[in-house]
């Protein structure tokens, strides 16, 4: 019987998600708001690259200076799996982690989530630790509500605090995302007295696909002026939304040609980008293959 190869690296996109909307339901007596919202995975990304080392270190190597490990979410992820091993009385591994960080901070488009959550999936058959996706996102949502969204791979309706998931087949079309270069943090938002928090949710999930409400965003407009200056300027060319708790907006085109038509438009003190809408992340297509 040969041994199974041992895999030196892995590199993987690690994707953007939009939230075509955003209900909160209700706030919980822990603090967190139980949510209602539709992920739509993006084939657009940061890349990462995981390097196995001889040793037991975990070396996050980015051009951001001065990052905290401890707070770190590529870092927690991987620690994460490291104490699951400690706890089973196996060797532990480390690894060397590359990012080519695109996506941008505080724009509402999940990219420290999708980082931790591609961190799982990458170690996770890199270590051979042969962990299911459910058992990913339960250590996953430990690090965040929205890592589980991007253990899964797959575009979900999501209740709860955003770890309920419920896979869901949709249209996969076009998008350019419009960043109004501001950063808006998540805990601000929903700490904000003004947010509402009462929104009748949806009974039927097939419903969902018509909503295209966004609780954030008269308070994230209120913040920044900016978000609100980019709506309207986005709204020339169709329905503009804010995704999650902003800064990010996005549009819906037919074809990626429509979608590159305006964003040679946008403003220069903004930036975007276009991506497909995919019903499964690009890192778990290529994990099957390997």
């Amino acid at each position: 019987m040969t041994e199974e190869p041992i895999e030196k690296s892995i590199e993987l996109l690690s994707p953007a998600k939009l939230n075509l909307f955003l209900l909160i339901t209700s706030r919980r007596d822990d603090g967190y708001h139980n949510i209602q919202t539709f992920f739509q995975l993006l084939d657009y990304g940061d890349r990462m690259q995981f390097l196995a080392r001889p040793d037991d270190q975990i070396l996050l190597h980015t051009s951001f200076e001065n990052l905290d490990p401890d707070k770190n979410l590529i870092v927690r992820a991987a620690r994460l799996l490291q104490d699951f091993l400690r706890t089973k009385g196996t060797s532990v591994p480390g690894v060397d982690i590359r990012i080519d960080k695109i996506l941008p901070m505080g724009g509402g488009l999940g990219g420290g989530s999708s980082n931790a959550a591609t961190t799982l999936l990458a170690l996770n058959h890199l270590w051979k630790v042969r962990l299911s996706l459910e058992e990913l996102a339960k250590l996953g949502v430990q690090l965040g509500a929205d890592v589980p969204i991007f253990v899964a791979g797959e575009s979900a309706f999501a209740e709860g605090v955003g770890e309920r998931l419920t896979p869901t087949l949709i249209k996969e079309t076009w998008y350019l995302v419009l960043n109004p270069q501001v950063s808006v943090s998540t805990a601000e938002i929903f700490s904000n007295p003004q947010l509402t928090r009462d929104s009748p949710p949806i009974k039927i999930p097939a419903l969902a696909a018509d909503c295209v409400r966004n609780d954030c965003q008269i308070v994230v407009e209120k913040l920044h002026p900016e978000v609100t200056r980019a709506r309207l300027w986005l709204e020339q060319f169709g329905s503009a939304q804010l995704t999650g708790t902003g800064a990010c907006l996005f549009a819906k085109f037919p074809t990626e040609a429509d979608a590159k038509e305006i964003l040679d438009c946008i403003p220069s003190d903004w930036n975007g980008f276009v991506a497909k809408g995919v019903n499964q992340s690009p890192a778990h297509r290529q994990l099957v293959q390997l």
